[in-house]
């Protein structure tokens, strides 16, 4: 068969394979089959035979056309159809094949193996030659015996990886026997070999993705045996063609008579292969690599063999994740107790970042990195060798673009990002970890650049010939030949332990974020319990010391009046310094209650006009205003904002006043507005009055502090500005200051929390 009958059957369908689209080639629908069987397709509700192979009379005895649409028993004596009905009654078809089948001809009995499955609506039923059978389990224990003793005791994953390529080949007879391992990116690399002197040794070659597509790979994963026992087979037809059931093309997915690809014969061609047999491999549900069996001449395998192959090849797949999992046993230990240490320093630390960096060993070591970077709460820690620091965000932001899982790990992050290349020596392996995506918190770990020389089998950059004769419209490379590359711009690349290490890491982390979280919301709890009961004591013990403190001016007033003539001056001015105590007492109880208050009302938020707030203040306070012959400035209408009107008023009311109140200036002004371009608004009240030293700035918001004497500036009790800044955190807003000493002060307010 040429390369071009081969396509035809694709060119049929729809489909020409060419360079642009190989990786989508149909190859689950190629309408042919290879000859070396006949293929039955029944109804399974009765049976009845609606599509065949073309070949039926080479081993039937029977054309097509005496078989179609008749019921399976023109073929088969009622015990076989007992057999086949009661097999389809088994969920896993799978697990049965084959099926011993004998079907009597004029002449003598033909036995054959039978493989069955379903596939859309449809019995398939592939059929073979086969010796007759007996002692079947004896038969098949024997062949492989040895080889599950061998495989069993292999001690690392190289040692068994060789042992099993033995045994194949021994049992099969082909010329080569290879095992084919993908990597991350599905190039592939040949670990073990065993062969026939004269042929080449491909062992430790690497060959790219491209030789076995992604459609390929996904028959590979469904069926754990394909067999092509000539390359140069002429190709069987299906009739009819399509499904009569569904009236499309039979999926062969399931299938051992399935044709081949044209491109795979073409490349199987310039390989000088002529028979090959390919066993599956299967870590995790996933394709880790092929037993590949090439031969230089047709072989047919019976089923038989190749049932104990696969079976090899399931066995096997069991002892390389165990062989393959206990390679880095003593590094896994190693990441274990780092890991360990790592949970041990966080619990040292008041800030677990500096548990994780401070120390030895810190996180580096975790994943046999070289630098991290770590964000959180927007703050940047930095360990080791890292890209300069503009870069990190952009990393961060690519990497969060690129991937919606948890973790993300590279070992060519110029693949991801070209500017990359300007710190390759830093930074060409990436692992990324996601501790809180919606607050950006998050850990990079950085490898440098490691120049590797890589062997391929051929130039891995020219998977693909085209033909000069415009015959073949594109052809497989011909050259197998060894081809050295040299890698750059990666680093090593990150193991599969190290990104178990980095996810154990952020569930550790989550785990101390929420008990500092559960922490505080005790503390808060706590502090707010405590908060309520200061308030509640200080409503009580205020309002109850009023009582006496009454009694005490009242009495002392009572002693001035019915015994003034009796008194003399010394005693009368100790009873009026002693009235004007209590009163000053009574005042600063006042303070406290109303402050006290302050924390047991709810805000009773609405939308207010600012302007009418001040207005309504500055006519409050007109007569004292138009006495100190204070300029009242309000450059521009304030606005209307969410507040509580009441308290609101209230602190501009103290603001204002203390603003009159400490202001010396023969020419005295007070200006109220805003921050325009602020977010939240910053409103302010600033004066051209006495100013405040800086060491001040705190002390004058706690209650009943002064920096002058009582009678000074017109007296007062101190509580002004903190009942201001309770107001102002009540709104969720902030209150501070500015001001130089003698010239002025600015005091400034937010009304909601900041963005």
């Amino acid at each position: 068969m040429t390369f071009n009958q081969a396509n035809i059957h694709y060119i049929d369908q729809g489909f020409q394979v060419d360079l642009s689209n190989c990786d989508r080639e149909p190859i689950q629908f190629p309408g042919t089959l290879q000859p070396h069987g006949v293929m039955l397709v029944l109804q399974e509700s009765n049976l009845q035979i609606i599509q065949v192979s073309d070949n039926t009379f080479s081993f039937l005895n029977l054309h097509p056309q005496e078989l179609l649409n008749q019921d399976l028993s023109k073929l088969l004596e009622p015990e076989q159809i007992i057999l086949l009905n009661d097999c389809l009654q088994q969920e896993d078809l799978q697990a049965i094949n084959p099926i011993e089948i004998h079907i009597k001809t004029l002449d003598k009995n033909l036995f054959f193996d039978g493989i069955i499955h379903r596939s859309e609506g449809v019995i398939i039923l592939e059929l073979e030659f086969a010796q007759e059978k007996k002692n079947n389990f004896f038969n098949f224990y024997h062949l492989v015996k040895s080889a599950l003793s061998k495989l069993q005791n292999a001690s690392n994953l190289t040692e068994l990886s060789q042992i099993l390529v033995g045994e194949v080949r021994r049992i099969s007879n082909f010329d080569r026997v290879m095992i084919y391992r993908f990597d991350e990116n599905w190039n592939g690399k040949v670990i073990a070999e065993d062969k026939v002197e004269n042929m080449t040794s491909y062992l430790n070659l690497h060959y790219p993705a491209s030789d076995i597509p992604q459609q390929a790979r996904q028959l590979y994963c469904r069926n754990w045996l394909r067999l092509i026992p000539d390359v140069n087979y002429q190709p069987t037809a299906i009739i009819p063609t399509n499904n009569p059931l569904t009236n499309q093309p039979l999926d062969l997915s399931d299938s051992v008579l399935r044709s081949v690809s044209p491109l795979h014969i073409k490349y199987m061609q310039n390989m000088g292969l002529q028979a090959s047999m390919s066993i599956s491999i299967i870590k995790n549900q996933q394709l880790w690599g092929l037993i590949s069996c090439h031969h230089q001449t047709p072989k047919y395998v019976q089923y038989e063999i190749r049932h104990a192959c696969e079976f090899l090849g399931r066995i096997a797949s069991l002892e390389m994740v165990a062989k393959e999992d206990n390679e880095d046993f003593d590094y896994k230990i190693l990441l274990k107790s780092v890991h360990s240490k790592l949970v041990e320093y966080m619990s040292l630390e008041g800030d677990f970042i500096h548990g994780l960096i401070s120390y030895q060993p810190n996180i580096l070591d975790l994943v046999n990195a070289q630098g991290a970077a770590i964000c959180f709460e927007d703050k940047y820690y930095f360990v080791g060798d890292v890209p300069p620091a503009a870069e990190i965000q952009n990393l961060w932001e690519l990497v969060n673009q690129n991937c919606q899982e948890d973790i993300f790990a590279t070992d060519c992050l110029f693949n991801y990002y070209p500017p990359a290349e300007n710190f390759k020596d830093i930074a060409s392996g990436v692992l990324a970890l996601s501790i809180a995506k919606s607050q950006k918190n998050y850990v990079l770990w950085f490898r440098p650049e490691v120049i590797q020389t890589l062997n391929w089998g051929g130039n891995p950059h020219k998977p693909v010939e085209v033909s000069g004769n415009g015959e073949l419209r594109l052809s497989p490379r011909k050259s197998f030949d060894l081809w050295k590359e040299t890698v750059r711009r990666k680093s090593l690349p990150w193991k599969p332990c190290e990104i178990n290490s980095a996810l154990e890491l952020r569930s550790t982390i989550l785990g101390v974020i929420l008990r500092k979280a559960d922490e505080l919301a005790k503390l808060n709890f706590e502090l707010e319990r405590s908060n309520k009961e200061l308030d509640a004591f200080a409503y009580i013990a205020s309002h109850d010391l009023k009582e006496p403190l009454r009694g005490i001016h009242n009495y002392s007033s009572f002693l001035i009046e019915d015994y003034g003539e009796i008194l003399n001056n010394a005693g009368k001015s100790k009873l009026q310094t002693l009235m004007r105590l209590t009163q000053r007492m009574e005042d600063l109880i006042e303070s406290l209650l109303h402050f006290s208050r302050l924390g047991r009302v709810d805000l009773s938020m609405q939308e207010t006009n600012l302007n009418d707030v001040v207005c309504q203040i500055l006519d409050l306070l007109r007569a004292r205003i138009e006495e100190t012959k204070v300029e009242i400035r309000i450059p521009k209408i304030l606005p209307t904002i969410s507040c509580d009107r009441i308290q609101i008023g209230e602190v501009f009311s103290n603001l204002i006043t203390n603003a009159i109140k400490y202001n010396d200036s023969p020419e005295k002004w007070i200006e109220i507005s805003y921050l325009e371009e602020s977010h939240p608004l910053i409103f302010y009240v600033r004066d051209n009055g006495i100013g405040i030293r800086e060491k001040h700035f705190e002390g004058i918001f706690r209650i009943f502090k002064r920096l002058h004497a009582p009678s000074k500036y017109g007296g007062g009790t101190g509580a002004g500005l903190t009942i201001a800044k309770k107001i102002v955190e009540r709104h969720g807003g902030n209150i501070w200051l500015e001001s130089i000493y003698g010239q002025g002060s600015t005091f400034y307010f937010t009304l909601q929390p900041d963005r």
